[in-house]
């Protein structure tokens, strides 16, 4: 609960007191807000602890100093922009633009480095404007513009007013010295009200965030450049006294904890196959995306490994920017439609007007929620300016309000489902609106396909034509009917495509899926917020979907990696009509729902691995390093990708490389893999 706001201090003394309190209480809301992502008053509740903070301060005078968070409301206008020299260069990245190219890339740094066990860092590549932010002994001290990577523009009157920046670091033992690079940055619907306020003032519009971003930076009075909204997210370090880090992402989770917020979503991958793979998840979702961006930035996470390759004269080495061309094209809205997806969200796809785009037709484009609707003011018969960059998936950028001729008619969000007609809901503060219903027809055929994929439990013979088949014949009404086709093999058999191989192929997948492990049993459920990961935590937390569904909201939200909102999810799911009913059904059917966990093993932690985490290296010969990291999951422990100071095993295999090296230099324990099977009690 916040503090109250009523102040009331008659001594400088009181007013100290109760300054603090309030900068302290600011300030905690600040991180919440800005890195945390997870609010927890209003605006409202927020501005009225600032008012009392700003009365204080103006009773107070000589109380207010250069940190305090009143002094991000406004500032004193300056005359002119000084120039700043970098004390490390703001050195450019090299562009990559095709998928050879970056495999090239790879090649050639293990070749330097001497070893294919690299680890990397994928982020979004923000398109906004370069900035580096200073810190002495905790304070802001200084801010700049990249410039021409060695000289830019002290900017720092606007940077302190900028949303996010802590004027100090949130931390009793500061670094002497930290410079912190990154973006700042206009959020995409910021940016449209930012827009619409200048066409309706008669003013020039700004074409894009970026341009607005790097405008309000250049304003002479931060009181303006604060009306902007801008935001910073770090994505890198420049100079440091006082403080170091062994990895990227260490350095991350590190200046997290200080106050600064970050690029989000950054990813890990270990090895050229996952960097393509978490390349290819982070560009299908783009679109979603609150901010534009125009590539991804690729990192060597290990910073000694980008010691020893460097930089040329004007990039570094370990460094690449994995870019794609944007396409832009006008065209019209002919109708707005729906699309229900597996959860049961509601998604308003735009109809066009069929348009070339770098060479394909385009003609929808997923308008994601109502809020991007109410972001875009979008109207049937709209003519409407759509992105298409790269691969990804078109998306509409703005509205040409120009070109409206007064015919165009507004477009109402369904209140029903518009496959079951069952009244639609929105998330409690979230964005979207779904149809509750379980047993939605559009719910379930996006289930069953989901279910049937790879992440879940990998059906071989089942794919989506095939899902739309059984379902149209009704030969399908839910997940356990699938495994009472066999009784059914002579309609399958009517069905189109399906001869005697393609049966026995479908069979034999549905059955070997009984056996799947109870993690992919409980991705493949559908339950919102819960993939992958988050059921293997789940399933190595407790043993059996029937001790997952016996826990309580409480109970699962202690486990690590699970919040609240995740334990909330999985405790609606089994303690529904539906998920009780599925779980039962799934149980008679034969399907491995787990093994109970080895007693007071949930209580007491007492599995061999309960809090450790283990980094796999080498080659095994018992087992694949996927099957180590997975009974390093199964036992209690967390399967890490590096290895760092908290790392409490270290599995080494045939040829380890410089895992094992930094493991014994840190004097991480390591262990053969006859000697990881022994610690987890099984038999060499």
């Amino acid at each position: 609960m916040p503090l109250p706001v009523s102040v009331d201090a008659t001594n400088e003394t009181d007013a100290l007191t109760q300054i603090m309190a309030l900068r302290a209480e600011l300030e905690k809301h600040n991180r919440l807000y800005y890195v945390d992502a997870r609010p927890v008053i209003t605006d409202r509740e927020y501005d009225a602890l600032m008012a009392a903070l700003i009365r204080l301060e103006t009773a107070f005078p000589n109380l207010r100093t250069p940190d305090s968070p009143s002094l991000k409301v406004g500032g004193e206008p300056i005359t002119s922009f000084t120039q700043v020299t970098h004390q490390v260069p703001m050195l450019s990245i090299d562009n990559l633009f095709e998928e050879q190219e970056l495999i090239d890339w790879t090649n050639g740094l293990q070749k330097t480095l001497g070893r294919a066990d690299l680890d990397y860092t994928v982020e979004y590549k923000i398109d906004g404007v370069a900035i580096s932010l200073t810190w002495q002994d905790g304070t802001l001290v200084r801010a700049a513009t990249r410039g021409n990577g060695m000289v830019g523009d002290d900017v720092t009157a606007n940077a302190r007013v900028i949303a996010g920046i802590p004027l100090r670091l949130m931390t009793p033992t500061p670094p002497a010295v930290l410079e912190v690079r990154g973006e700042v940055l206009i959020l995409n619907e910021e940016f449209a009200a930012f827009q619409a306020a200048q066409i309706a003032a008669g003013e020039e519009p700004f074409k894009n965030p970026r341009n607005a971003a790097a405008g309000a930076l250049k304003l002479l009075d931060p009181t303006l450049a604060r009306q902007r909204h801008l935001r910073f997210l770090a994505h890198g370090v420049g100079f440091a006294e006082g403080i170091a880090w062994d990895s990227y992402d260490r350095f991350l989770h590190s200046i997290r904890d200080f106050g600064i917020p970050t690029t989000p979503n950054v990813q890990h991958a270990a090895g050229l196959q996952s960097l393509l793979q978490v390349c290819a998840q982070m560009i299908a979702v783009v679109p979603e995306l609150p901010f534009e961006v125009d590539g991804l930035v690729i990192k060597l996470n290990t910073l000694a490994d980008r010691d020893r390759l460097g930089t040329t004269s004007k990039s570094p080495r370990w460094i690449r920017a994995w870019k794609w061309e944007r396409y832009e094209a006008e065209t019209r809205v002919r109708d707005i439609s729906v699309q229900v997806g597996k959860t049961g969200t509601i998604t308003p796809v735009a109809e066009l007007e069929p348009v070339e785009i770098a060479g394909t037709t385009v003609s929808r484009a997923s308008l994601h929620n109502r809020d991007e609707l109410d972001r875009l003011g979008l109207r049937i018969g709209d003519s409407v300016i759509v992105e298409k960059a790269g691969k990804i998936i078109p998306h509409i950028l703005r509205v040409n309000e120009a070109a409206r001729t007064g015919k165009e008619t507004e477009w109402t969000f369904p209140s029903q489902c518009p496959d079951c007609r069952t009244p639609v809901v929105k998330d409690e503060n979230g964005v979207y609106i779904r149809c509750p219903n379980p047993a939605c027809p559009a719910q379930l055929r996006e289930t069953l396909i989901f279910f049937a994929s790879r992440p879940a439990m990998n059906i071989d013979g089942l794919g989506e034509k095939l899902v739309e088949q059984l379902l149209a014949s009704r030969l399908v009404d839910g997940i356990p009917s699938l495994y009472r086709l066999k009784d059914r093999r002579s309609e399958l058999a009517a069905l189109e495509r399906m001869g005697d191989k393609s049966i026995e192929k479908l069979l034999s997948g549905i059955d070997n899926s009984r056996q799947q492990p109870p993690w992919r049993l409980l991705t493949g459920l559908n339950i919102r917020h819960v993939g992958q990961t988050n059921a293997r935590t789940l399933a190595a937390a407790f043993g059996t979907l029937d001790a997952i569904a016996a826990q309580s909201t409480e109970s699962l939200s202690q486990v690590d990696e699970i919040g609240e909102v995740i334990a909330a999810s999985v405790h609606r799911f089994f303690h529904s009509d539906y998920g009780k009913n599925l779980l039962d059904e799934l149980k008679t059917l034969g399907l491995n729902c787990g093994e109970p966990l080895p007693p007071r093993a949930i209580d007491d932690h007492s599995r061999p691995l309960d809090g450790k985490t283990c980094v796999v290296t080498g080659t095994m010969v018992r087992y694949t390093r996927d099957e180590i990291e997975q009974l390093i999951r199964d036992h209690g422990g967390k399967a890490s990708g590096s290895v760092s100071g908290k790392t409490s095993y270290v599995i080494a295999g045939d040829a380890a490389g410089s895992k094992l090296t930094k493991a014994r230099d840190l004097g991480v324990t390591v262990l053969t893999e006859d000697e990881f099977l022994t610690l987890i009690g099984q038999r060499p």
